[in-house]
């Protein structure tokens, strides 16, 4: 797994630099993908999810 990461601009304020970041989590997915770890999914749960989806 690859760390993301932001750094700062000079003279940028933190909820811009925030703002990036989960700019940049949401395209990569990340975000998405933690919540759906967050609890267990049984793989029955998981094919009828991906067939709703397709």
């Amino acid at each position: 797994m690859e760390v993301t990461e932001v750094r700062l601009k000079k003279g940028e304020a933190i909820d811009r630099a925030l703002r990036r970041l989960k700019k940049k989590l949401d395209k990569e997915g990340t975000l998405k993908e933690l919540r759906n770890r967050r609890h267990y999914e049984k793989p029955s749960e998981k094919k009828r999810r991906n067939s709703k989806k397709h």
